[in-house]
């Protein structure tokens, strides 16, 4: 069975670090730490009193002193990885961790899930050609030497790369290895740490470049551990659950998240609050239970998406509106039925075309398989849709050879409706407004990523009131916009009542709106 020693890289409050590594060594797991030399050394010497007589805990032979982004992270690591090699010969799997981190499964569910596969899980994707890195210097990372910290010597940092720059001073990657990037958060086997060890002992040129190397942490491991290990017995993950906002801040968890952390696919998460001290005392007693069946459903990521964007201007990230100069016509009428529940907008649309044989199109810029004609490859995909969407409708009208064009748009998308109107061409807008019931609701969820088939009931209860708001507010937002043209029918509202807004949106007979809006299966679910 596997048994696996933790790498601890810390350099604050050593109480939890005490605690932690308590926790950790109770399931039969060994831990060794690193504390930042940094650090005040009351705090270390606190440390090792507490874990003395622990067998199942050993320290770093030497401490460095630690700098973001600099190459004594990884230092700090080879030295806190060298003490586990030695003190701990039964250890099959080494987990780098920081005092952030908690475990989300017990060590039982954890030692199961490294004996299921023999493989390593570290995130490695390629430097140069994958998009990993967001913002800020890419290649230069690498291609020059870097002796000063960019967060503490920030002029220092930006002159001597420049200098180099200048001087035409770039030097190119070590010939052998092929740069990777990930998360420092890994898991590797035995053999594997036993081989990146030798690694470093015979290969000092590697090294020698790493060491001035920027945010080494990102691309060390990485990059030798893909050097040396067969891809077929490499995950590209890592096991530990983590998020960045868009600021590129980590997202930090607190005692509520309890429930959404231990049903994602991880083993751990970071980062954990200091305040939260429910959260890790929970999450420190589940470690070491035993019989615990966890129900994955992973919809961590793309409910934080959710929640973080909703108090954003436009709610959503939308396009630049970069077109003005292209019209719709002067004399063309564009009519745009908007409805959270898409498959009553479609039917609606559809039942018109019946009725009137006025051309409609349904979510065309929401969903890439509505059904469109061949505009020579501006309707391949929904970004090229959006992005030329006045070209788009406009080629519409002239492929049908009609004044008069049915789209449907969703709630959400008030940037789009607001572009539309923005245009000579005449607009209206038709709201269908439905009742939503919960269990639709966490359908959508589901559909849309929020939720899983197994996410907890606790989740979903807490989540259903943010969605339902969501959806209401969309439609406050179409109301405060103001558009003129403006109509609505209700699910809840009689076929008379219907009929009249239909007549005024479509400009049609009152009896033909009438047999639009009596039709029976309208908003059936």
């Amino acid at each position: 069975m596997a048994k696996i020693a933790y790498i601890l890289l810390c350099h604050k409050d050593p109480e939890g670090i005490i605690a932690q590594a308590q926790r950790l060594t109770a399931a039969g797991d060994c831990i060794a730490i690193h504390f930042d030399a940094r650090a005040a050394a009351r705090d270390f010497d606190r440390i090792r009193a507490a874990l003395a007589n622990n067998p199942s805990v050993t320290f770093a032979r030497k401490r460095i002193k630690c700098g973001w982004g600099a190459w004594s992270l990884v230092q700090a690591t080879i030295h806190a990885v060298q003490a586990a090699v030695e003190a701990f010969p039964r250890a099959t799997h080494f987990y780098m961790l920081s005092g952030d981190c908690m475990p989300t499964k017990t060590a039982e569910y954890a030692h199961k899930f490294l004996d299921a596969n023999e493989v390593d899980y570290i995130e490695s994707v390629d430097f140069f050609a994958s998009d990993w890195i967001k913002t800020g210097i890419k290649e230069e990372r690498l291609i020059y030497r870097h002796w000063f910290n960019e967060r503490t010597h920030k002029k220092l940092f930006y002159a001597s790369m420049n200098l180099q720059e200048r001087l035409n001073l770039a030097r190119k990657v070590p010939a052998d290895i092929q740069m990777q990037i990930g998360s420092q958060w890994w898991c590797l086997r035995r053999r594997t740490m036993e081989w990146v060890l030798d690694f470093i002992t015979k290969r000092s040129d590697v090294m020698k470049f790493f060491c001035t190397t920027w945010i080494p942490d990102e691309t060390f491991f990485q990059t030798i551990v893909r050097h040396l290990v067969p891809e077929h017995e490499i995950r590209s993950r890592t096991l530990t659950f983590l998020m960045f906002t868009d600021y590129g801040m980590p997202v930090t968890f607190y005692n509520d998240h309890y429930d959404l952390l231990v049903s994602q696919d991880y083993l751990f998460a970071r980062k954990i609050s200091a305040n939260a001290t429910d959260l890790k005392d929970r999450l420190g007693n589940l470690y070491v239970t035993k019989g615990v069946h966890f129900g994955i459903s992973g919809e961590g990521r793309s409910l934080f998406k959710f929640l973080s964007g909703r108090g954003r201007i436009g709610r959503r990230f939308a396009p630049r509106f970069w077109e003005t100069e292209s019209s719709l016509g002067r004399e063309r009428t564009l009519l745009m039925v908007t409805c959270k529940k898409w498959h009553v907008a479609k039917r609606l649309v559809e039942r018109v075309r019946q009725v009137t044989n006025m051309p409609a199109v349904d979510y065309l810029f929401n969903e890439a398989s509505t059904p469109l004609p061949d505009l020579g490859g501006i309707q391949t995909t929904l970004e090229k849709r959006t992005r030329h969407r006045r070209a788009l409708v406009r080629m519409l009208f002239d492929y049908w050879q009609t004044d008069k064009l049915i789209v449907c748009i969703d709630p959400a998308n008030t940037d789009l409706m607001q572009d539309f109107y923005n245009d000579k061409a005449k607009v209206r807008l038709l709201e269908i407004q439905c009742e939503f019931t919960d269990d639709y609701l966490i359908g959508h969820a589901r559909r849309v990523g929020l939720a899983g088939d197994r996410t907890p009931v606790e989740v979903i209860d807490r989540l259903l009131p943010t969605i339902r708001y969501d959806v209401r507010f969309e439609s406050d937002r179409i109301r405060d916009a103001g558009f003129s043209g403006f109509s609505r029918i209700r699910q809840l509202a009689t076929v008379d009542e219907n009929t009249v807004p239909l007549a005024e949106f479509l400009d049609i007979p009152l009896e033909k709106a009438r047999e639009i809006a009596a039709t029976e299966y309208l908003f059936v679910d």
